[in-house]
């Protein structure tokens, strides 16, 4: 169902496509990506173990009631869900398979806090949205409706018109949209961070400690 797709971060200010219903609460990293999937010693070859277990049964054979299933909804880069998705197990593979089945972003009442900053960090966006508009959002996702989220002014809209605001933290806002994690971030102010030690060091002279240079063998 899923070919793997590349999990760099890109810098995107307008996120437009399927948006996929998936309405279960506390869906876990587990649930997201079954243990069996986590064997690799990289990132790659995650797509086909997204939702495994939800996707087949004990055969293998897909089950047809699972929404990605159904043809309308194989090509979905959007995925909106219930409350607490990605709670569980910190398992960072959870975010790199989402990204390689083709997900760029997914809206929820609540996320699992480690899920939440993981996607922040690798830029799938992670949208916390009040649980009357997910329930808009579902109901026009079961459609097959298409959602483009303007992440620079920080707004949604359907393929019907209809337009949901959402908040989105500076930082992360950033983050995404210049295509950065943390430590990324953090260097962007590395001027900032230089005068800041520089006036430190000026009015604490004595706890700078200059350390020999370190011999090359």
């Amino acid at each position: 169902m899923f070919n793997d797709k590349t999990i760099e971060a890109k810098p995107s200010a307008i996120i437009t496509g399927i948006a996929a219903p998936l309405p279960f609460d506390n869906l876990d990293t587990d649930q997201i990506m079954p243990k069996q999937f986590l064997l690799g010693i990289d990132k790659s070859g995650l797509a086909k173990g997204v939702f495994h277990d939800m996707r087949f049964d004990e055969t293998a054979t897909p089950r047809q009631d699972f929404v990605l299933n159904h043809p309308q909804f194989r090509n979905a880069t959007i995925l909106v869900t219930g409350s607490n998705f990605g709670c569980g197990s910190s398992r960072e593979h959870a975010v790199w398979g989402l990204q390689q089945a083709g997900f760029k972003a997914v809206i929820a009442s609540s996320f699992g806090e480690i899920f939440y900053f993981n996607s922040i960090a690798n830029g799938l966006l992670a949208l916390i949205m009040d649980e009357s508009v997910v329930a808009q959002l579902l109901k026009c996702a079961n459609n097959a409706g298409t959602f483009s989220i303007d992440v620079a002014n920080q707004c949604i809209e359907t393929d019907l018109g209809e337009r949901f605001p959402f908040a989105l933290p500076d930082r992360q806002r950033r983050m995404f949209l210049e295509g950065l994690d943390q430590i990324g971030l953090t260097l962007k102010e590395g001027d900032a961070i230089d005068q800041f030690e520089q006036q430190h060091f000026r009015h604490h002279p004595w706890m700078k400690i200059d350390l020999p240079e370190q011999s090359v063998l």
